[in-house]
């Protein structure tokens, strides 16, 4: 996963839970274990903001983009978690979607402008095709411009997941995934 990323906590972020509330050899009890948790309690003149999940993908035909949304739906359908879509910047010339006969690209799912937007998530998901066992060159090239997030740690701890499609069995799932 790299320095930094997955469960791993990151040695330059400090622990979200204060060494204050319990020293280290004392038992944890379910009060001062919740006293270490943030307040999700709210008041009148404050709200809680949702957490939000980026659904991340490329889709050239739509198959992706169809899980893409269903994703979304799920994540939605939790309490205090929504789900932002974003698709993932095309880098083949129209002239050549054309005659691949590629379909329009939806409108209402904005691409996503930088890697830096990520920051903003509190998890993300990938999605992709599948070619021939890698994934398609336009999340490759994406992926590969997130090299200074890494880095300075931005993303490090935050959840990722990912999810791919393919038009064959064995058409590449087996290794991509």
């Amino acid at each position: 996963m790299g320095k930094g990323g997955g469960c791993v906590p990151s040695k330059k972020k400090p622990s979200s839970i204060s060494a204050e509330v319990a020293p280290a050899n004392a038992p944890l009890s379910i009060d001062s274990a919740a006293a270490a948790l943030p307040s999700t309690t709210t008041t009148s003149s404050q709200s809680i903001s949702k957490l939000k999940i980026f659904i991340v993908f490329y889709s050239m035909y739509g198959h992706v983009e169809g899980l893409a949304r269903r994703l979304k739906r799920g994540v939605d359908g939790v309490d205090g978690v929504e789900a932002v879509l974003f698709r993932v910047p095309e880098t083949l010339p129209p002239d050549v979607l054309e005659q691949m006969r590629a379909p329009p690209k939806d409108d209402d799912i904005p691409e996503i402008s930088s890697a830096a937007e990520l920051v903003a998530a509190d998890g993300v998901l990938f999605g992709f095709p599948t070619r021939y066992g890698c994934m398609a060159a336009q999340m490759k090239a994406f992926f590969d411009s997130t090299g200074q997030l890494w880095k300075e740690q931005k993303l490090a701890g935050k959840p990722a997941g990912f999810f791919v499609s393919t038009g064959t069995q064995g058409g590449g799932q087996e290794t991509t995934a």
